[in-house]
């Protein structure tokens, strides 16, 4: 393997057993197993990069998509960074830094019915703010495109038929790899989705999607890390985030 540089955060979950308003569908926390690792491959080793982006302490690090602090709906407590669900949307989260090549592994749950994803090598494209994404989403039972399930490289790369979340509520891991144009997507310990981008596939697929009037979406190196709001309950912890040279 290449030389990585390494950002290792272990967090520890809060509870929150509290019940929820018939806004925001309870999350339960009962007597939880911990999610089997993202793989069983060893973890990349190399310099740390000691931020506090991803640790689950404060949002100072996420902006809003108009570049202002985070002041409403998103939190950052416990070593959690979480969405509740209110009245009112709170919008998708922006990292403040942008990133190139990187590996990461977080631990995600999510409501009954939710919508949620994590997209990274965001970035403005016109008046949209898009980028690649790791579906989270539960269909509460109801018949969905496979390129739009949990882990799917969403309205791109459909998850391997081996992906198996777990029931809402619950903590699943998760990995994404984007190295040297390759991009891998893993849900519990397994990987579901591999993909290079700019290939002929991939461009035939970007040609298909949502993202076909998005001139040169995907061909940027650096982008940020975005964390979205589709209206639904979501948690996230334990990330560990290395990232590779060049840096952005």
């Amino acid at each position: 393997m290449h030389r990585r540089s390494f950002l290792a955060v272990s967090a520890i979950g809060a509870t929150f057993g509290a019940t929820q308003c018939c806004l925001s569908p309870r999350i339960t926390h009962a007597s939880e197993q911990d999610p089997p690792p993202a793989s069983s491959e060893q973890s990349p080793t190399g310099k740390l990069d000691d931020t506090s982006v991803f640790k689950g302490e404060s949002l100072e690090d996420w902006m809003t998509l108009d570049h202002e602090p985070v002041k409403f709906g998103w939190q950052a407590k416990g070593g959690e960074i979480f969405l509740k669900r209110s009245l009112l949307r709170a919008g998708h989260i922006v990292t403040r830094k942008e990133y190139g090549d990187f590996e990461m592994s977080f631990d995600w749950k999510i409501a009954k019915g939710g919508n949620s994803g994590l997209k990274y090598r965001v970035r403005k494209y016109g008046d949209r703010t898009l980028g690649c994404e790791y579906q989270i989403y539960d269909p509460n039972g109801q018949q969905v495109d496979g390129k739009n399930k949990t882990a799917s490289l969403y309205d791109l790369y459909a998850p391997d038929e081996t992906a198996q979340p777990k029931p809402p509520g619950e903590w699943n891991s998760a990995k994404i790899v984007l190295r040297d144009g390759k991009i891998e997507h893993w849900l519990n310990g397994i990987r579901v989705v591999r993909a290079t981008l700019g290939d002929a596939e991939w461009e035939r697929r970007i040609a298909e999607s949502k993202f076909n009037d998005a001139e040169n979406f995907s061909k940027n190196r650096c982008g940020r890390i975005m964390l979205t709001d589709h209206g639904s309950d979501v948690f996230y912890r334990n990330f560990q985030f290395w990232t590779f040279e060049p840096n952005c």
